[in-house]
Order: C-alpha cells, then sequence, then structure tokens
C-alpha cells in the first residue's frame, strides 16, 4: 500500500478523519469514516468523536485498531519503544461526579464480553483481574475511588498490567515546566485533555504524561515513571484501542485524536482539526425581537400572581433541610425533588416493602434514568445526624460485588432519605417464605451464602475501616438481576478506626439475629455481626425463620432445633424439605454446623469471618463440633436476656429499636 507524505496532504488542505502513515503508525483527527471495531456502547457520532460510553449506568465500551501490529522485530524478540498521545473528554450531568473512567489498552484479543463495567473499566472481571494470562498494558484515567483496587482517590491517572491494581499511579495533574511544582488536575472538568504514554524498549521505562488544557504544550516531566520490561506481558502481534466503562452516575467518555507510533514519538495531533465535545448544559435561547417584548411582558404581569402562587406550592413540595455542614458531602447528596419525581410522589404502587425502619420505593432517576430503591426514615437530633450522615457518605464510597451500593442521601423536614441500587429480583426472604417466589435451588442458596460471607469479610477486615452491619438477615439480602446475593441496607451499620475499642450503642436489629452479649451490653462487633450471619446460614439452609411463632405453645429457636438434630445424629433432616433431597449433603452440612459454630453463644468458639470463607472455599478444615462445646439452649439464654416467650412470640421478626435512636449514638 502506498501513502501521500502527511505534510503535502496537509498543505493541500484535506480535512481527513484519519490518516495511516504505515509502519505500524495511526495518526486520527476525529473518527469519520474510520474502520474502528467498536462493540457495547461504543460508536462514532455524527461530528466524527469516538464516544466510548453514552450516558447509560452501568455499562461498557470499547474501540480498537481492526488490525493487530507487531510490537517485536522477531517472535522471539523484545517489545520494541512505542509511544502513543490521545486527546480525551468526560462529561457527566453531575458538575463535580463522574464514574467510571476510560483506558488505553494494548491487548492480544479485542474480546473484552467476559470484562465487567463500572470499576473494572470494561477490561476484567472479579474471577481474571490480576491473572497473568490477561497480557494485557493499559494507562487508566480514573474518576473513581475504589478500594477494592487500592486506589489513591477519585480523580487518578495508573499504569495496570494485567489488573486494575494499578503497578503505578498518582494524582491526576503535572510539572509545571517552569517552578517544577506539582499542579492538580481536574479529570472531570468537562474539558478535552491531552495524555501522552511513552515505553522505551532499552531502558524498560513507562512514562506517562497529562496536559492540563487542549493546546498546552506536552510537560517537560512525566507524571507517571515506572520501569518495566513489557516483554513478559505483550503477546504478539497485539490490538491497541481503548475501554471505558460507568457506573451508577451517567457519564460520557470521548477520544478526540489518536496518534501511535512504534520506534519513533507519536504524530503530533492538530487541535485545529478535532471536533468539538457536546456541548455541555442547554442550548442557549433565540434573542427575542423587540416586537414581542411588549407582549410578553403583559403577558408576565398578567400571570405573575399565579406562576407566584405555583412557585410556592411548588417550593413546599420540595422544600427539604439543608445545613452549613452538609456542604462537604454535597457529591452524595440527591434533591429532594429529584426523588419525589423518580418515585412519582411515593406512589402506593412503587412501594417494595415496610419495615421496622421505614418504607422502600423504587424510583428512576430523571436525569440518568438510573433505577434505584429510596428509602424513608425519621430522624430527631441535629447532632446525631451529622455523625449519621457523615456515615453514610463514608459507607457509600464502599465498592463490592456482593455489597448493596448505597448511593448518597437527602434530607427533608423529620424524614431522612437512603438511596440505594435498585435489585431486580427484591429481597432473599421472599424466595425462601412466599409461595409466588420460586424455591431456590442449593447452588443458588449456597453461592448466596458464600457471597455474603465475602461481603461481610471486606466489611470487617478488608476496608479501611471496620463496617458492622448490625442486621444481617434474609430480609436485607436482595438479589441481583443474575440471583446473586448482595447485602443490603446499611441504615443501622456502625464504623470503627481498626485497631479502636468499640462503644456501647442502643441495640439494634431483629430478634432472632441478635447475640447475647449485644443484647447485655449493647456493644456491637465484628463477633455480633458473625452470630447473625450463623443465623442467616440456618435460615438459608433449612428454609426456617430464626424464631418460629407458629409451634403453638412452645416457642420455637431455630438454632435450638438444628442443634437437637445434631446431637441425634440426623442433622441433615434439617435441611429445607422445598429442596425435595436435591443438593449437595456436604455443603448442607457444612452450612448447618458452621451456622451452629457462628450462633454460638460465646464469643471466644466464633470464627471470624476470614475463617467463614475460608471453611465455605474449603481452603479450611472445620473445628471438629463436640457435645460439649455444643451444650446450650439459645431459647434460655435469650429469655435470661429478658425477652420472655410473649415479646418473642409477637415480635419474632421485628426491630428492636428505631432510627431515631440516632440520637443517642448509633
Amino acid at each position: 500500500m502506498k501513502f501521500f507524505p502527511l505534510h503535502l496532504l496537509l498543505s493541500l488542505g484535506l480535512h481527513l478523519a484519519t490518516i495511516v502513515t504505515g509502519d505500524n503508525q495511526l495518526l486520527y483527527f476525529g473518527f469519520t469514516g474510520t474502520n474502528l471495531t467498536v462493540d457495547d456502547t461504543a460508536t462514532i457520532t455524527s461530528n466524527g468523536l469516538l464516544e466510548l460510553t453514552n450516558g447509560t449506568a452501568n455499562c461498557k465500551g470499547h474501540a480498537f485498531y481492526p488490525t493487530p501490529l507487531h510490537f517485536r522485530r522477531s517472535p522471539n524478540g523484545t517489545v520494541q519503544s512505542f509511544s502513543v498521545t490521545f486527546v480525551f473528554g468526560i462529561r457527566s450531568s453531575y458538575l463535580s461526579m463522574t464514574q467510571h473512567g476510560l483506558a488505553f489498552v494494548i491487548s492480544p484479543s479485542k474480546n473484552f464480553s467476559d470484562a465487567l463495567p463500572n470499576q473494572y473499566l470494561g477490561l476484567t472481571n472479579n474471577m481474571n483481574n490480576g491473572s497473568p494470562t490477561n497480557h494485557f498494558f493499559a494507562v487508566e484515567i480514573d474518576t473513581a475511588l475504589n478500594i477494592e483496587f487500592q486506589d489513591m482517590n477519585a480523580n487518578h491517572v495508573g499504569i495496570d498490567i494485567n489488573s486494575l491494581n494499578s503497578a503505578k499511579s498518582y494524582y491526576a495533574g503535572y510539572y509545571d515546566d517552569k517552578s517544577g511544582s506539582f499542579q492538580n488536575l481536574s479529570l472531570n472538568s468537562a474539558e478535552a485533555k491531552q495524555v501522552w504514554v511513552e515505553y522505551s524498549g532499552e531502558a524498560k521505562e513507562i512514562n506517562v504524561t497529562i496536559a492540563a488544557a487542549l493546546g498546552m504544550a506536552k510537560p517537560v516531566r512525566p507524571l507517571i515513571s515506572y520501569n518495566y520490561d513489557l516483554s513478559e506481558v505483550l503477546q504478539e502481534p497485539s490490538y491497541v484501542g481503548f475501554s471505558s466503562s460507568t457506573g451508577a452516575v451517567d457519564s460520557q467518555h470521548y477520544v478526540l485524536g489518536w496518534s501511535f507510533s512504534i520506534n519513533r514519538p507519536a504524530q503530533v495531533i492538530d487541535i485545529t482539526k478535532l471536533p468539538k465535545l457536546p456541548r455541555q448544559g442547554p442550548k442557549p435561547r433565540p434573542i427575542l425581537l423587540e416586537a414581542i417584548l411588549p407582549i410578553a411582558t403583559a403577558t408576565f404581569i398578567i400571570v405573575a400572581g399565579s406562576i407566584t402562587i405555583f412557585v410556592v406550592r411548588r417550593q413546599l413540595r420540595y422544600s427539604e433541610l439543608k445545613e452549613d455542614w452538609e456542604v462537604e458531602f454535597g457529591p452524595h447528596r440527591f434533591s429532594y425533588k429529584d426523588l419525589y419525581n423518580a418515585t412519582e410522589g411515593f406512589k402506593g404502587e412503587h412501594l417494595l416493602g415496610v419495615g421496622g425502619f421505614g418504607k422502600v420505593f423504587k424510583g428512576v432517576l430523571p436525569s440518568s434514568k438510573l433505577e434505584v430503591a429510596v428509602k424513608k426514615v425519621s430522624h430527631e437530633s441535629r447532632q446525631g445526624m451529622m455523625e449519621f450522615i457523615a456515615e453514610v457518605v463514608s459507607i457509600g464510597r464502599i465498592r463490592h460485588r456482593n455489597l448493596v451500593q448505597l448511593l448518597g442521601y437527602c434530607r427533608r423536614k423529620g424524614e431522612l432519605l437512603l438511596v440505594y441500587d435498585y435489585m431486580s429480583n427484591g429481597s432473599l426472604d421472599k424466595y425462601l417464605y412466599y409461595d409466588e417466589y420460586n424455591t431456590l435451588n442449593w447452588a443458588q442458596r449456597f453461592r448466596i451464602i458464600k457471597g455474603i460471607a465475602t461481603g461481610l469479610l471486606y466489611l470487617h477486615e478488608k476496608w479501611e475501616k471496620v463496617v458492622i452491619h448490625r442486621d444481617i438477615k434474609a430480609g436485607n439480602v436482595l438479589l441481583d438481576s443474575e440471583m446473586n446475593g448482595r447485602l443490603g441496607d446499611f441504615g443501622l451499620a456502625r464504623l470503627y478506626d481498626h485497631g479502636t475499642d468499640l462503644q456501647t450503642t442502643h441495640v439494634v436489629g431483629t430478634i432472632g439475629y441478635l447475640a447475647p452479649e449485644f443484647i447485655r451490653t449493647g456493644k456491637a462487633s465484628p463477633l455480633t455481626d458473625v452470630f447473625a450471619f450463623g443465623a442467616f446460614l440456618l435460615e438459608v439452609t433449612c428454609g426456617q425463620r430464626p424464631v418460629n411463632n407458629n409451634t403453638g405453645d412452645n416457642q420455637e429457636v431455630l438454632v435450638d432445633w438444628v442443634l437437637e438434630h445434631w446431637h441425634k445424629g440426623s442433622v441433615v433432616e434439617a435441611v429445607d424439605s422445598k429442596l425435595q433431597g436435591d443438593y449437595n449433603v456436604d455443603e448442607a452440612c457444612l452450612a448447618l454446623k458452621l451456622g451452629l459454630l457462628c450462633s454460638h453463644p460465646f464469643t471466644t468458639l466464633r470464627p471470624s469471618m476470614q475463617q467463614i470463607v475460608q471453611y465455605l472455599d474449603g481452603d479450611l478444615p472445620l473445628p471438629e463440633l463436640t457435645h460439649t462445646n455444643m451444650s446450650f439452649s439459645m431459647l434460655s439464654l435469650m429469655q435470661d436476656e429478658g425477652f420472655d416467650q410473649y415479646a418473642m412470640a409477637h415480635r419474632s421478626q421485628a426491630s428492636i429499636s428505631t432510627i431515631s435512636g440516632i440520637s443517642g449514638g448509633r
């Protein structure tokens, strides 16, 4: 194939979307008429933008040059030097928040169908992240903080090798050429920016640089320098392109221009030839002609009274509380108007459920079209509310596949509204107890059990703080579209720094899941969550509530019933009869015995969540249960703590506190 010299094409004034100069060189001034391979939400807009994501929540998009490139001179040779520069833009309907980001990628394949959106950027999933078989190199532009990948903040650039746990990353910004000082840079400022990625095959060094504004000269000092031999990663040949993903926030990720070269610097991108980013905000209105101004003025005077009344009524309808101390939580606060419109005024037909702590409504946010669950609860104390909102915002930063995402909150008069991701298949308890729902098979139940255990381990030990959930039960386990279990409802959760002493609090939770020491002392701890998880284990395996008040005069406590079967050597008879014997006996016995161990009244005999996950995964043998250490009656213990049969019969599934208990410390 022959090519015209680049300077001749430009001198002729030909406005080409792509100029391919051969010898592994690419140059794109926009993407109109190009043959890039795109998938999912990625597309090329009418004005030549490469739109990787279009604002749809929880989506991904990829765009690759269709022909693989040769990075080695011979099959067994080392990866040669290469240079990349590209211009990108990120947009969102929220001024201060976008999710999640985009990445330049070199990969042996263009097929990322198994990759996930959200924090995975369309590159990996929860199973293969970090696998050496991925063979990809990427530079991520990330606008979300993901503790799972040890991100430093929600505005950073990183070098990724086979994993979203960046090999090296740094805050987005650049070093000023004159002063040498570091200047912060906002990636989601809605303005186009340019990135340079350079790899030296001789020095085995990767340099990443970013400019503050389009047209700014490339800073002399790179933002990130990292020594690594890409010959150990890249396969021959490999594809080059981009990957991007969104989360709960509607975001659009664009590439405006792209230049790539092997064994020479990437050719300069002429910014004057690039397409423009979409306009941010509403289109400008046409200027009113002088002839109609008097008419408009007269009309305004006539209807002013009506408009005033309408506005006052509207303000009363959407009025909300907002104080100075909430400024720092801005990105996590939703307007009451948006939540009111999302739920159509909290209509009864959108009601998902009613619990001891409030009503939950399904809604669709007007701007992003994101499906959410909105929980309405009451609040009283101002000081307690400040502490509570701080914890809500902190918990809102948690990202884990087995936890329902808490997106934010809103306050109005005596109400607090918590906003969560919507789980399409509802709560687990419906599938355990209601005939109109299909019975879950054993494989589904065991996967849910393992998922909730993994989520709790993350809360207790893996996140930056210790999170005590305090209300683990089947009703608070929600099922996504693929019937994966996610622990939700963090309305009662407590946060502590690792290594600190736990404080006394109100006794809150649900009878049957409350550990004896929690009822006695009021101190919640990871082991009180373990006790509740034990009750949950037995509940899912047996298909029965922890406390059954439908057994006549005698109150039946599930853990005592299972324990009795274990003493008789008939523990498998406790498995849910609705499974009709179709289950893995070893897994069911493991779940029942582990449930008994977690439900032990003595904290020293309960395992940690780390051990529980190891037991469930088969990485650690379950300790032998003996008649000595398993000799107890939970019913007797609960009665000793003041829960008599009458109270239990009427409150077996009731929560013993309300969210208004916030005023005394949660």
